[in-house]
């Protein structure tokens, strides 16, 4: 079957080209790298960190497969946040290393860039992982699809999570779904299936801005048991930790890195400053 080229084109020099050497240098470069931060969300929960502009962060299955569903907001500016469809456009309905998280509108920057991703790949029935094809578990949607309101969900556990920072529900947005297998069946249907992720697995990604990140480990779990549908019931016994970890990088490693530009503004009546974007 021919490859049918995508609508948005990386051209050498343009927007979606990434210096994939700087990023390897970065990632990989021996003893580069400190850490300072490290705590495992343990199941069924949710957490909110920082992550300061030119640090890595490691999100690691430590016990097993395990879902977690990942907002992030730029720390300074909750308005600017991960913007999911623009981001599946412009990278790929599954992101992996050298893909790029982008903000909304009228930002419309990258956020943070992945650097190391174990689970590549396409499985043999093909569905990826890191979905940005569906969106976190919610109690509205379960209300419509199974007529009553689940307790367990990521939903509520990212409200929660980002609480203290001063943000709201109404600031949680779709999110992606860190080790989340999931494609599109022969009827262009969303379909989900079980977590491939082993002890150790991990998606690493650079903060291109100061970031305020949060991670809800999902109640499906490993999803194993369907959330919905005649043969769902609660999975608790495929439910396990996530651990995060921060660290700073090498001053040398960042020759050639600068934070991408500001380009968007908010009037006081807390508008888009659409001339200021285009300016």
């Amino acid at each position: 079957m021919p490859v049918v080229e995508p609508a948005c084109q990386v051209s050498e020099g343009g927007t979606l080209d990434v210096d994939r050497g700087l990023y390897d240098r970065i990632s990989v470069t021996p003893g580069a790298r400190k850490i300072v931060n490290s705590f495992v969300v343990p199941a069924r929960s949710g957490r909110a960190w920082e992550v300061p502009a030119g640090h890595l962060c490691r999100i690691v299955t430590v016990d097993g497969p395990q879902v977690g569903d990942f907002n992030v907001w730029n720390r300074h500016d909750a308005g600017e946040y991960f913007w999911a469809a623009r981001t599946r456009q412009l990278q790929r309905a599954h992101v992996s290393t050298y893909d790029r998280l982008w903000s909304c509108l009228p930002f419309l920057r990258p956020l943070l860039t992945v650097t190391r991703d174990t689970l590549a790949g396409l499985d043999g029935d093909g569905g990826r992982v890191h979905d940005l094809l569906g969106t976190h578990c919610d109690p509205y949607v379960s209300r419509l699809l199974a007529g009553r309101v689940v307790e367990d969900h990521c939903h509520g556990n990212l409200v929660r999570a980002i609480e203290p920072y001063g943000l709201a529900e109404a600031d949680v947005h779709d999110a992606l779904g860190v080790f989340h297998r999931t494609g599109l069946n022969q009827q262009d249907q969303y379909v989900a299936r079980g977590c491939p992720a082993r002890p150790g697995d991990f998606f690493e990604f650079f903060a291109e801005l100061d970031l305020l990140c949060a991670l809800s480990t999902c109640p499906g779990g490993d999803m194993s048991v369907p959330m919905w549908g005649p043969y769902a019931h609660d999975a608790v016994e495929g439910c396990r930790p996530i651990a995060i970890v921060v660290y700073t990088v090498d001053d040398a490693l960042l020759e050639g890195w600068t934070p991408p530009p500001r380009r968007g503004a908010r009037n006081p009546a807390g508008g888009v400053g659409l001339r200021a974007w285009l300016s």
